[in-house]
């Protein structure tokens, strides 16, 4: 199986540089070459490999598959102390996964980060710990100890043949150390240019090797401070982008109230119908005259002031070990096994209060209601008249969280005698839980009682109920002036827990060698079988576990509201792979080769998905390979996706209905998506552009199927040594897209086709929005397709030091989900590329990482830049997101944005201990502001953008 045109690859391979196509996995140490010398005719060949995204053992490192390629020395240079905040710069990362590690707040603040390739979801993302599955709902690679990380490979093309279920956007596998000889301590530390985000860091790694094996282990720990939003300028206030004007506004449910009267009493405050009140400054509330009319500009809650996060805290230890062991001359036991401990927070602004959507009726009867008037409503009791608070009595929001993750990988390999058939058997076992403790929330029946009847006794203490029927051990609470009753409203206060814990068992047996010999080479053929198990229990205490008939309510405020998820499914997998040479050293084909791949897969939930791949290599010439690959591709429905209970959220959302004029009778569609609003132009919509959203698993759900198809061409010039490019050319068609319906197009959908109606529920005395319910359902289908380039430059070592230039860019042309209603019809299409779009996130079109690396004897420095394109927020299309929080069919566009990093290294022999400083986005580079109606985060997109500023850090590091 040599290859001539080879040689050349190894080399730029040996020298370092990374050929944006793969690197090297060694084979088995166990092959057949442990127990017998090769004969002196066999000296000069090269041993064989396997390459991410095939199962074959070759000697090419270029194969049919694009695979991106981060090294250990790229990991040190890059100063990051975890997985997320390390990948975050892969230009094949679009989307919205959590990918910017603590940078999330509101939604996260759990310490995880996930990755998104192409923009596809992360759920269409594989990833792999050398080559094995990594545990857990939504695999956390966070919990991978960076220390014991080789090289991360990150496949850019679909595997389902190869890997099975999930590797439709690619796959991301982090190679792990071995064979490691010595002891490896290292320091670091880190701190923002404001002086706050500071990180600390230390890591060790030991490690022995001898004849019969060899055995390494590791620790790290990783401690992250804060950013509070408030400290920064583009997110210490609320922007908002509404009716064509930018204003630091904020939320309505503020500390003084936001209270909607009857007309009557509008008209005594001296408000024109329709509007709402709010108490005046430093008022008592006790009276009309302590009211005034709500202005949006002046009495609004700015809630980034108070509490939220533009980095999350998070404290992280980890351990491992990796071991070998030869039993015998052909046998080799193995394990590879790593625990991880998180412990990471939140802190988001004081619980916002709605009466309505929190079913709790505030009484006329209360001795502190000074409107003689209901407000919210008990059940079907609906009073009509809303009132909203912010509960700054009860403190923040917040919670912590306690994160372990635990894998092992246990197993034997070996070869069959002389032959170069080699084979493995292996057990997988992995564990994922995380116990969260929530805190700011009240208990709803106290609450109910406490703003319900009350009366003054003979004492002149105020008393929840009658007097005929007073409620023992109930303090009655001044909703219209809190800070009368503090008292009252801790004893409201009621922590809540959630846990959820997940299991992956996983049996694997993989044989993999050379069939026989054709004119062009030897066929390979590797084959396997698994059998994989996973079990996931999420269990909510019974203060927040959601309550019939509609699931929007608890026994808290319904923003803490949720639902359990108990479920598992087993897998039985079978797969082959066959390597062809067909032609070799003829005119017009120095080599070319097919890779046909096929994946059998019978799942407990809803039967069997065969899927298969065809892969094809021409050399034309020795400096240029072709290469494709046709890729059927499917996703197998999560246990979330069956078995979640109903369960709400609060998604942002703008209401179609706004300022409808149109009389009833004229437009079908539109009656039935504007319920019950007012047809005279004053409704307004949702007043904190938010809404209630029920979403619910569904057993019956089906595979997501598709295919993946890639073209490209890799030039290794042999008339310029080190130099290295490549361009491919990437499609992806999906169908039956498993998903929960998007409330914005639930509302678009019904206003513009009379399509998803059934799916909205309105309050029937105002036409406000009650919940939009978001069934998970196989509707959609999603195209996307682009373009990926690199270019990598080694130069000849100069008086001046050596240098390694790289490039590398993914340039999104198409990504467009479209979406079906409940009976399958076509019903619209997000046509996401070069935009920002609230429901799927960022898809600027180019996306680039570019590198510079110069070295000089014991010094060395690099320069990173990333470069996130332009974009446009909002559409000008009808049934397109506006950027505005008003007025419809607003474009904001954005400019490009990149980023800067230094580093400098030094290495002092006589210690051998190294020194390295660096500087994270040189120029404070600022996000993009989006505006809080389109963001739940510090009014920017954490995904994509640097939400820290510029950063400081060093690292010490010495072996012994």
């Amino acid at each position: 199986m040599f290859n001539p045109s080879l040689p050349r690859a190894v080399r730029l391979a040996l020298s370092g540089q990374t050929v944006g196509v793969g690197a090297v996995l060694l084979s088995s140490i166990a092959a057949p070459a442990l127990a017998q010398q090769p004969a002196p005719a066999e000296t000069d060949k090269l041993e064989t490999i396997v390459v991410t995204g095939s199962r074959i053992r070759r000697v090419d490192l270029e194969t049919a598959s694009p695979v991106f390629v981060i090294d250990k020395g790229q990991i040190e240079k890059t100063g990051k102390l975890t997985v997320g905040d390390l990948l975050q710069s892969t230009p094949a990362i679009a989307g919205g996964a959590t990918a910017t590690n603590g940078a999330v707040n509101n939604g996260g603040g759990t310490g995880a980060a996930t990755i998104d390739l192409r923009g596809l979801g992360t759920a269409r993302t594989l990833i792999l710990v050398n080559g094995r599955r990594l545990a857990g709902p939504a695999p956390d690679v966070n919990a991978i100890p960076i220390n014991l990380i080789e090289r991360v490979e990150v496949l850019k093309d679909g595997a389902s043949a190869i890997y099975g279920s999930d590797a439709i956007g690619g796959v991301v596998n982090f190679i792990l150390r071995k064979d490691y000889q010595g002891i490896e301590f290292a320091v670091d530390y880190g701190i923002a240019d404001k002086d706050d985000g500071q990180r600390t860091g230390v890591t060790m790694t030991m490690g022995h090797t001898s004849d019969k094996g060899s055995i390494m282990i590791g620790l790290n720990y990783h401690d992250q401070e804060l950013v509070a939003a408030r400290n920064r300028d583009f997110s210490k206030d609320a922007l908002y982008l509404s009716g064509g004007e930018i204003a630091a506004s904020g939320s309505s449910r503020t500390p003084r109230g936001r209270i909607y009267l009857p007309d009557d009493l509008l008209a005594q405050v001296g408000c024109a119908p329709g509007t709402s009140v709010t108490r005046k400054p430093g008022a008592g509330g006790g009276a009309l005259s302590d009211y005034k009319c709500y202005d949006g500009t002046v009495d609004s809650y700015n809630f980034q002031a108070v509490g939220n996060l533009e980095l999350t805290p998070q404290e992280r230890g980890s351990m491992f070990v990796v071991g070998n062991y030869r039993l015998s001359d052909s046998v080799e036991a193995y394990v590879e096994a790593f625990h991880n401990k998180t412990r990471a927070a939140y802190a988001i602004a004081p619980l916002p209060f709605d009466a309505r959507s929190d079913n709790v009726l505030i009484s006329r009867d209360s001795v502190y209601n000074p409107f003689g008037i209901d407000f919210g409503r008990s059940g079907d009791n609906d009073s009509g008249n809303s009132f909203f608070l912010r509960l700054e009595a009860v403190g923040n929001r917040r919670a912590s969280t306690a994160v372990s993750t635990d894998q092992i990988n246990v197993g034997l390999r070996g070869g069959f005698g002389a032959t170069s058939w080699q084979w493995d058997a292996n057990f997988t076992y992995g564990h994922f839980s995380q116990n969260r403790l929530f805190n700011g929330y009240i208990f709803q029946p106290t609450l109910t009682n406490a703003v319900g009847p009350s009366f003054i006794d003979a004492n002149g203490v105020a008393r929840c109920g009658t007097p005929d029927a007073p409620i023992t051990g109930c303090i009655p609470v001044n909703v219209f002036n809190p800070s009368e009753t503090p008292e009252g409203f801790r004893a409201l206060e009621a922590p809540y827990r959630t846990s959820l814990s997940y299991i992956q068992r996983e049996g694997e047996v993989n044989a993999n060698g050379e069939l026989f010999e054709l004119p062009a080479g030897a066929v390979s053929l590797a084959v396997g079988a698994s059998y994989r198990k996973e079990y996931q229990n999420f269990s909510p205490d019974f203060l927040a576990t959601a309550l019939p008939p509609d699931y929007t309510n608890c026994l808290l405020a319904q923003d803490a509201c949720t639902s359990a998820v108990v479920g598992s499914f087993d897998v039985k997998e079978f797969y082959g792979e066959a390597f062809i040479p067909i032609l070799r050293d003829v005119a017009f084909a120095k080599t070319l080769n097919v890779t046909i791949g096929s994946r059998y897969s019978d799942y407990s939930t809803f039967g069997d998905a065969t899927n298969s791949k065809f892969g094809l290599e021409w050399r034309p010439i020795d400096d240029v390979l072709v290469r494709g690959t046709i890729a059927e591709v499917f996703r197998a429905p999560t246990i979330s996706n069956l078995f979640s209970a109903p369960a709400s959220n609060s998604p942002t959302f703008r209401d179609p209905c706004e300022g409808l004029t149109t009389p009833v009778g004229v437009n079908a569609n539109i009656d039935r998506a504007c319920q019950f609003v007012p047809r005279d132009g004053s409704f307004g919509g949702p007043p904190n552009g938010q809404t209630t959203g029920l979403v619910q698993g569904n057993p019956n759900l089906k595979p997501e199927e598709g295919k993946a198809f890639t073209w490209g061409v890799v030039y290794d010039p042999s008339w310029l040594e080190g130099l290295s490019t490549s361009v491919d050319v990437w499609r992806f068609a999906l169908n039956d897209n498993i998903s929960a319906l998007d409330v914005n197009t639930v509302a678009l959908q019904c206003y513009t086709s009379g399509n998803l109606c059934e799916y909205i529920h309105r309050f029937e005395s105002d036409g406000q929005v009650f919940y939009i319910d978001q069934p998970t359902l196989n509707l959609g289908r999603l195209d996307a397709k682009g373009m990926d380039f690199s270019i990598k430059y080694r130069t000849p070592e100069t008086a001046i030091g050596t240098f390694r230039i790289g490039l590398d860019a993914t340039y999104t042309a198409q990504f467009n989900q479209l979406i079906y209603d409940n009976e399958g019809n076509p019903s619209g299409t997000i046509y996401a590329a070069g935009q920002f779009n609230r429901q799927l996130g960022n898809y600027a079109r180019w996306r680039a990482l570019g590198t510079l690396n110069w070295e000089l004897g014991n010094i060395d420095a690099s320069w990173t830049t990333r470069y996130i394109h332009g974009f446009d927020l909002g559409s000008l299309r009808p049934d397109g997101d506006s950027a505005d929080g008003e007025l419809p069919n607003v474009v904001v566009p954005y400019g490009a944005t990149t980023y800067h990093n230094l580093q400098v290294g030094y290495t002092v022999e006589p210690i051998n201990a190294r020194v390295e400083l660096g500087v994270d986005n040189v120029f404070d580079k600022q996000p993009a502001i989006l505006f809080q109606n389109n963001v739940t985060n510090g009014n920017t997109d954490p995904v994509t953008f640097d939400t820290v500023g510029r950063y400081y850090w060093a690292r010490f590091s010495v072996k012994f």
